[in-house]
């Protein structure tokens, strides 16, 4: 009865933050379900306690990068970016594809698959309807690297915050690790969508000349709070603080400082800027930082730890290899992917770092991951930010296609989770 329980409380929470009823926010299920694996003893007030504490750092961090997305856009750097799609495209779908692409893998990489769902996707729809271009090759390219882009730094991904804290890896320890695996997966993704999009490609590229020549012409999207159009120069103050940001990242494993500090510091520089030149406000910084799903988050490791407590790690653990040779590294990989879709990736991760063990390989660390990033594209339900960005294209008029998305996510992630996987056991070659 304890598991059907625990299993009842995860499904309430996940199909209340699939499916949004009267657009509440996540943490309504949420909440009122960790206190009620606490009440009935699912989870002891101390364990319960235990990994909230063990998640507030990464959450904290998520809130920070969420601020540091939100500040970058009213800073226009978004919009400065969809103008560059456009001008650089000249027209051409196979060539705005390309720079859609590398937009959207350095976005994952840097602000976080969320940056890439919610800021980034509605500024290249609307500069494939600009340009005049189908946009679901876009549109799904967008979709699918905010999930399967988002391995190469820790902080692309809250998985990957997961991931970094349990692995025993420093920050460029972890990148250096994960380098190969994202390449691999990109190649595969960009492979597959050429393919498998070749009709819509095929269109004839559109003039833009005068954006090409003057370098002046807006995307028809606004690009921060106060609605302004974005200017043919670079927002380069933005553009400095996410590079050193970025430099930060890089350097705080050496310096013992948790990269959720590095986040907020680069968010308090561009937010004194921003609310001076009042392209936002307070409470829409407070809204930035997503108060209510990161306590979404919180509850939802306790809710995961009352079904982890029951057995389900346990078996897991059973299941999982216990060296990180190429054929253990494949099996974690698939096994990771299977439970993501089954549960969604946050909730796999958790369950699939515990059964791990207190102190895993790295190997396998990784290889969870790479199946918690890469298989959500299989399914709606595999990623949050699949199903956000799912609800953001249909606001934006290209509501997304079940048929389509599935018949691509088959292609996708098999060979794309097999590319990551062999690279990963390179990488980890090469390291030892």
């Amino acid at each position: 009865m304890t598991l059907l329980l625990a299993v009842a409380l995860l499904a309430a929470v996940l199909a209340a933050a699939t499916l949004r009823p009267f657009g509440l926010p996540e943490a309504i299920i949420a909440v009122p379900a960790a206190g009620i694996a606490v009440l009935t003893g699912l989870v002891p007030p101390a364990g319960a306690w235990a990994e909230v504490g063990a998640l507030g750092p990464t959450v904290g961090f998520l809130a920070a990068i969420l601020l540091l997305g939100h500040l970058a856009d009213a800073e226009g750097v978004f919009g400065w970016l969809g103008h560059r799609l456009a001008t650089a495209s000249h027209g051409s779908p196979r060539r705005l594809l390309g720079l859609v692409f590398a937009a959207a893998a350095g976005t994952t990489a840097v602000l976080s698959l969320d940056a890439t769902v919610v800021l980034l996707t509605p500024v290249v729809l609307a500069t494939a309807t600009r340009l005049r271009l189908p946009a679901r090759p876009h549109s799904y390219a967008c979709a699918h690297l905010s999930n399967a882009g988002s391995g190469l730094l820790p902080v692309s991904n809250l998985t990957n915050l997961l991931a970094f804290s349990a692995s025993g890896l420093g920050f460029l320890g972890f990148t250096g690790l994960m380098v190969a695996p994202w390449l691999a997966v990109l190649a595969v993704e960009y492979a597959v969508l050429r393919r498998f999009f070749a009709r819509d490609l095929r269109s004839e590229p559109v003039a833009v000349a005068a954006a090409g020549r003057t370098g002046t012409e807006a995307p028809a999207v606004p690009v921060d709070a106060a609605g302004e159009e974005p200017a043919g120069t670079a927002p380069r103050f933005a553009l400095v603080v996410l590079a050193l940001t970025l430099l930060g990242f890089g350097a705080s494993s050496a310096l013992g400082v948790e990269p959720g500090w590095v986040a907020a510091c680069g968010a308090a520089v561009l937010a004194v800027r921003t609310l001076a030149r009042r392209r936002t406000g307070p409470l829409r910084l407070v809204a930035a930082a997503s108060p209510a799903f990161c306590l979404f988050v919180l509850a939802l490791g306790v809710v995961v730890a009352g079904v982890s407590g029951q057995g389900l790690a346990q078996w897991l653990g059973r299941l999982l290899p216990d060296a990180p040779d190429l054929a253990g590294l494949l099996l974690t990989a698939a096994i990771a992917a299977m439970l993501a879709n089954l549960v969604n990736n946050l909730p796999a991760t958790l369950v699939l770092l515990t059964a791990l063990g207190p102190v895993p390989q790295a190997g396998l660390v990784l290889a969870v991951l790479l199946g918690v990033n890469i298989g959500p594209n299989l399914t709606y339900a595999g990623s949050l930010a699949t199903l956000l960005w799912r609800r953001i294209a249909a606001g934006r008029g290209e509501p997304p296609s079940f048929r389509t998305f599935t018949a691509l996510g088959a292609l996708t992630v098999p060979l794309g989770l097999l590319a990551a996987t062999v690279a990963l056991w390179a990488s980890l070659a090469v390291a030892s």
